[in-house]
């Protein structure tokens, strides 16, 4: 019998309706990547339909924020509700390096553009109501969580809106959870911190929203980058609720979230 260090299973429980599933080739990885693709029917025939990313953390695949949290039931719902526009969500892998690779440019493949760059582009090609001028927000969890603040500091103009739950803050918070050496990781302090990515970005920073559980071990490193953010007087929506770093607090959250890029997407469309 064989031993993993680590095991995800999906949720049978899940209904998994609606889900497409995608591989691509990946210059940016130079190697097979895969998506899973939530496309409601309510977008058929529209234009410029907006993509929103989920990035999942650690551990954990294209499948995950769907299969373990459901997230295109709470769309479809939401959508349904009216509390957001009709959109599309781009689920994929983080590019299966080790136990996650960050999401940031390594030295031989380049996880950020895998995401930054080629997701949209393979969500243009499966989707004919996606387009170029599609609006793009990214939400992420811990590792995905990570990313998404960083991917909006370094590419404000890219973003409409960004979410992150339970979010690592800095690259070397992920070292007691991957069991790899992050020696050929991107040096940069752009690509070490979410925090000098948001202080250090280029052009003026999409709406922000941050939320952590108030038993999760991140807690106080989310509570950090609250104060560092305000200290810098960069706007954000900053939220503490209950639960821990776990499935059961990213289902009840995404609604928050999900919203939040939803109004974003639909405020930049009227102004």
């Amino acid at each position: 019998m064989t031993d993993f260090r680590t095991v995800e299973l999906s949720d049978p429980a899940i209904d998994p309706t609606g889900l497409r599933f995608m591989t691509v080739k990946s210059a940016a990885l130079g190697a097979r990547a895969d998506i899973t693709l939530f496309v409601p029917d309510c977008v058929s025939g529209l234009a410029d339909v907006p993509i929103v990313i989920l990035l999942h953390g650690v551990y954990g695949s294209h499948w995950a924020w769907a299969l373990k949290g459901g997230a295109h039931l709470t769309a479809q719902r939401l959508i349904d509700e009216g509390t957001i526009p009709p959109l599309v969500l781009a689920m994929p892998s983080d590019g299966l390096w080790g136990d996650g690779s960050g999401y940031v440019p390594h030295r031989t493949r380049d996880f950020e553009r895998w995401i930054v760059e080629e997701v949209p582009a393979a969500m243009r090609a499966a989707c004919p109501a996606c387009s170029p001028a599609s609006p793009l927000a990214v939400i992420g969890l811990s590792m995905g969580g990570f990313a998404a603040l960083r991917l909006a500091g370094k590419y404000p103009d890219r973003f409409v809106g960004v979410a992150a739950h339970s979010a690592a803050i800095d690259a070397a918070d992920l070292d007691p959870l991957i069991e790899e050496s992050r020696q050929d990781w991107s040096t940069a302090p752009i690509d070490c911190s979410a925090i000098v990515a948001l202080c250090e970005a280029p052009s003026a920073l999409p709406p922000i929203h941050i939320d952590c559980g108030v038993d999760d071990p991140y807690i106080e490193r989310n509570r950090a980058l609250h104060d560092a953010l305000d200290e810098a007087g960069i706007a954000h929506d900053y939220a503490e609720r209950p639960g821990g770093h776990d499935w059961g607090y990213w289902r009840t959250n995404l609604d928050a979230s999900l919203g939040f890029v939803g109004a974003a997407i639909s405020a930049r469309r009227r102004g």
